[in-house]
């Protein structure tokens, strides 16, 4: 077994790994520690240009020109965009801050609202 080191990162980044890690049952560090496995195969693979996925990424190339391969880093790299930005909303607090009623569902199913204020 590998031996571990400390390691400074963002809170925002902590707490992105932290909501991606809890869909696959791993801590925030478990996954820290895979994206960065990750990040090292696609940038020493000779199938992955990093490029060609930040270009797809910024808008300047095609996902469909791209291989299966790279598409599914592409598609890794938006789930991971799309999850860390649903992490951050809080529409109960927008809501309430506003003085907006608003319906949702807890965990269970059943039906929840907030009158306006």
């Amino acid at each position: 077994m590998g031996t571990t080191s400390s390691l400074r990162i963002d809170d925002d980044l902590y707490d992105a790994a932290k909501v991606a890690g809890s869909s696959s049952s791993r801590s925030a560090s478990q996954q820290i520690a895979h994206w960065a496995l990750i990040g090292r195969e696609m940038e020493l693979s000779h199938r992955v240009s990093a490029r060609d996925i930040a270009d797809v990424l910024a808008g300047r190339a095609r996902y469909d020109d791209l291989t299966p391969h790279k598409q599914a880093v592409v598609r890794a790299e938006w789930t991971e965009q799309i999850e860390s930005a649903a992490a951050a909303l809080d529409f109960e607090r927008e809501f309430t801050a506003e003085g907006r009623a608003y319906v949702e569902s807890d965990e269970d199913g059943n039906v929840r609202w907030s009158e306006p204020r």
